[in-house]
């Protein structure tokens, strides 16, 4: 699931409007309606905020955005699942 399709979920379930959210997280509906449609991404501030509005763990919120940032900079290069699969093994040998 992406991003913006999961906070529009927990949105809904918990009948918030997207004028809500939008006045909390200090934009205007128009632009958080992009960032729910996948048109602009969120500020990782703005994730942590959403995260704390929407009562949901903030590091599930926070791998989702990650996840569609990485997509969006290597979904379309033939080496991507290589290069994500050495990505892991650097990060690993880094938290060491």
């Amino acid at each position: 699931m992406q991003f913006g399709e999961r906070i529009k979920q927990l949105r809904e379930e918990k009948e918030l409007l997207q004028r809500q959210l939008a006045a909390s997280l200090e934009i205007d509906t128009p632009m958080y309606s992009k960032i729910e449609r996948g048109e602009r991404r969120a500020k990782r501030e703005q994730v942590i905020a959403l995260a704390q509005l929407l009562n949901i763990n903030e590091e599930e919120l926070l791998t989702i955005w990650l996840s569609d940032k990485i997509i969006e900079n290597v979904g379309n290069e033939i080496a991507a699942l290589a290069a994500l699969k050495h990505a892991e093994q650097e990060l690993k040998k880094k938290s060491k």
